[in-house]
């Protein structure tokens, strides 16, 4: 086993493989059948074609043991030279050798980029934690840089007290910090429509984690004193362009949602909602407002544009289902996934992430032919509520054609479903709210590819 886990390789998935003349094409004119084509067959030939290559252009040389390797036998510039001063950089960056991950918007989505989404690369990150710079972008009509000084949050409705707060009025509240994943309603909604993007950036990466400070929501209400008997839900509303609101249940918000203006130890990005949005855990990321301005206490649901028409799911009876905020129990495997290439048979670890948004990870199992069989996976440590955990589990490749497979449950016992299971409900017309099981198929070359498995 020692020696297999020493020769098993893995090639990168290829980050870049639409043409900026289909970007330009489809963000000016949209996503028609003719591009939709286009678009599928770009994906799939990245996924086969250009699998070889990473960042730089490069092929990826096999690597294996050598003797008498000159990388270690003799001396590297870096050891003969002096290196660069302190604070040469006065905001660190991630090295030159890792600019091939980043953020990668999909050309189709929307019209303009403006209002569009920023994939994060979870293929290549580690542990739980999503790098700021990394974390997905939505935007509803684009983001500014506000500054902070001119910011305001307004708390108004049924409470004793109606205030506009600064920033510096809240910052002066005793605040918390928490680590929480935020997951796009939309994220796999492709998969809905069979559409297979070939990598997990594409699948699963409206999705990240991080660690929230601000002030407790309940803190803010109880200061303005919010009438909780009959008071029943919570409209936010953003400040962006767009005057994104969203209706938000009052008594699971004041459990633990956050008026945040730090992130991973920082003040939020601007894309991210600089100075100030709100952190609801477990709800989709649109109910997270931005650049939050106002919170209304209410009686009952606001029927705001952004959840009467948009964030509904459209059921085979063609009623839409509205309100259904909740990030069910879900998974992916990062690695191996789409785009990856085995490069030889022997021991590999598949890891990736599991969530759910109505508390912990419990357990993942992992399936190697297609869900015939599963195995237990390792769930790493920490295991926190409505974030991502990270799993882990041994496998030895033999070189045989494969499909792996992983299936979370939570805390309440609720199981991942498959595909089938979610379209034997609700139909195939839906865009939101999909956790089914995600396959990968391996083929005897060691390619990696996006596969729908009922």
């Amino acid at each position: 086993m020692k020696e297999n886990r020493v020769r098993a390789k893995i090639r990168q998935a290829p980050e870049s493989f639409l043409g900026p003349d289909l970007i330009a094409e489809v963000n000016q004119f949209g996503l028609d059948q003719k591009r939709r084509s286009f678009l599928r067959q770009g994906l799939a030939a990245a996924a086969s074609g250009a699998i070889g290559t990473v960042g730089t252009g490069l092929a990826l040389p096999v690597l294996g043991a050598v003797e008498g390797d000159p990388a270690i036998l003799e001396k590297q510039v870096w050891q003969t030279t002096l290196g660069k001063n302190v604070a040469t950089m006065p905001y660190g960056t991630p090295s030159v050798y890792e600019a091939n991950l980043i953020r990668r918007e999909s050309p189709g989505l929307t019209r303009v980029s403006a209002a569009s989404v920023a994939f994060t690369p979870l293929q290549g990150l580690f542990g739980i934690i999503t790098p700021n710079g990394l974390h997905f972008e939505r935007q509803h009509q684009g983001w500014y840089n506000i500054d902070p000084n001119l910011h305001r949050l307004m708390v108004n409705g049924l409470v004793k007290n109606s205030r506009v707060f600064t920033m510096s009025d809240l910052m002066r509240l005793p605040s918390v910090s928490r680590i929480h994943f935020i997951e796009c309603g939309a994220n796999t909604g492709l998969e809905w429509g069979n559409v297979a993007v070939p990598t997990v950036q594409y699948t699963h990466g409206m999705l990240s984690c991080c660690e929230f400070t601000g002030v407790p929501l309940s803190l803010l209400l109880d200061e303005c004193g919010a009438d909780l008997k009959k008071g029943k839900y919570l409209l936010a509303e953003g400040g962006d362009g767009s005057g994104m609101t969203r209706t938000i249940n009052l008594d699971s918000a004041l459990k633990d949602s956050i008026v945040a203006w730090g992130m991973n130890g920082e003040m939020l990005r601007p894309e991210n909602g600089f100075p100030l949005r709100l952190v609801v855990p477990g709800v989709q990321g649109v109910s997270w407002v931005k650049w939050l301005r106002r919170l209304e206490v209410g009686d009952m649901r606001y029927a705001s544009k952004d959840e009467a028409v948009h964030y509904n799911d459209l059921m085979p009876d063609g009623l839409a289902r509205q309100y259904t905020s909740i990030q069910e129990c879900k998974s992916v495997i990062t690695t191996p996934s789409g785009g990856q290439q085995l490069l030889e048979k022997g021991f590999y670890n598949i890891t990736g992430l599991a969530w759910s948004g109505r508390g912990k990870i419990k357990r993942v199992d992992v399936s190697v032919d297609g869900g015939n069989n599963w195995r237990t996976a390792r769930l790493e440590t920490p295991i926190l509520t409505k974030a991502l955990t990270r799993f882990n589990i041994d496998w030895t490749w033999d070189g045989a054609p494969a499909i792996i497979l992983s299936r979370a449950m939570d805390e309440t016992g609720y199981v991942q479903p498959t595909i089938k299971m979610l379209r034997d409900v609700r139909g195939t017309r839906s865009i939101y709210h999909n956790n089914a099981i995600q396959a990968w198929k391996v083929d005897s070359n060691g390619e990696v590819s996006n596969v729908q498995v009922g």
